[in-house]
């Protein structure tokens, strides 16, 4: 069992202490559920009335608490909670799943294909011809990267990654189990004498470094050339990356939201749970795009969207109170 003092914590948080305490912290837990060996956090202030019923010793909290720990029970004030409760939870993290082995004899690895220094690969794992897998990353059992692709140093696919030909990951990423990178974009055209028919998907997907891409999230190569995330953004599980749309540095998407084929997300843009953005629209930096919103034309930067289909925030509320008061009356 792991085992702390308020004072190596701090040392880590580099915080100021307010209080002091006997106990030593053992684990992290909410609040509402802590016991005395915890750690907690109070990141913003309406759940300071949570920390006079709650047993944990410790809390992290925002310069701004206005109240007091009490008694054998401290602070640690920072100027971010919840990043600097970000560190602790490092200081308590299992270590990752082991292997006896770095490379499984059931791998199945082409002989073209290059291997870093310090690579793992699972149980069941397939690297196809002329792939490069960089320098310390890591390959749970079964997963499967087809021919001519590139990952990058000190990345991980969790088991059940497939990572389709000729797609390229970077460095540091992270894909969480099951998720696809460069399946066919879904591209299919009426013909009277053959139905629906497929349009060969010829590009690829290039990730940048620093991606964490959720559990069961789909890529689809680009119909043409590639399909592009850029550096450090963050997929929720569930998410669909249409084929030849473009991300740029630093973007969100919560889970289950989806781009049509040829978007276009500026850096910094952050799409809510359940958002829908259609084909080739352009949101442009810093834009922020509200939970189950429908967006069916480009956004400006810095722009706060929100219904469906998606207005300006403030418009779509001003609507919904309309809206309210009209139900309200016509019931009197």
């Amino acid at each position: 069992m792991k085992t702390y003092t308020i004072f190596e914590i701090n040392d880590i948080l580099k915080g100021t202490i307010i209080g002091t305490t006997s106990n030593n912290i053992t684990s992290t837990e909410e609040l509402t559920r802590a016991k005395s060996s915890d750690i907690s956090f109070i990141g913003n202030k309406k759940y300071e009335k949570l920390w006079a019923t709650s047993q944990a010793s410790v809390a992290v909290v925002n310069k701004d608490i206005s109240i007091e720990p009490g008694e054998n029970r401290a602070f640690i004030k920072v100027d971010n909670a919840d990043l600097a409760m970000s560190q602790v939870l490092e200081l308590f993290a299992s270590p990752m799943p082991e292997f006896a082995v770095d490379i499984h004899p059931t791998a199945v690895i082409d002989a073209s294909a290059k291997i870093g220094n310090g690579v793992k690969i699972g149980a069941g794992c397939y690297v196809g011809p002329r792939t490069e897998i960089g320098d310390a990353t890591i390959l749970y059992p079964n997963v499967t990267v087809l021919d001519d692709c590139i990952i990058g140093k000190q990345t991980v696919l969790w088991s059940g990654v497939v990572v389709r030909e000729r797609s390229k990951i970077g460095h540091q990423c992270i894909v969480h189990p099951n998720a696809t990178i460069g399946a066919d974009g879904f591209g299919f055209r009426p013909c009277a004498e053959r139905g629906l028919v497929k349009i060969p998907q010829i590009g690829d997907v290039v990730i940048g470094n620093q991606v964490e891409i959720g559990a069961n999230a789909c890529v689809d190569r680009g119909k043409f050339s590639s399909t592009i995330i850029g550096d450090g953004c963050k997929i929720d599980n569930l998410v669909q990356i249409g084929h030849n749309s473009e991300l740029g540095m630093f973007c969100i998407m919560a889970g289950n939201s989806g781009l049509a084929g040829s978007v276009k997300l500026g850096n910094g843009v952050m799409i809510g749970g359940s958002a829908s953005i259609k084909d080739h629209t352009t949101i442009g930096d810093r834009a922020v795009i509200g939970a189950g919103s429908g967006v069916t034309g480009d956004v400006e930067a810095g722009k706060t969207m929100l219904g469906y289909p998606a207005l300006e925030a403030r418009d779509t509320l001003k609507q919904w109170a309309i809206m309210k008061r009209l139900l309200n009356e016509s019931k009197k």
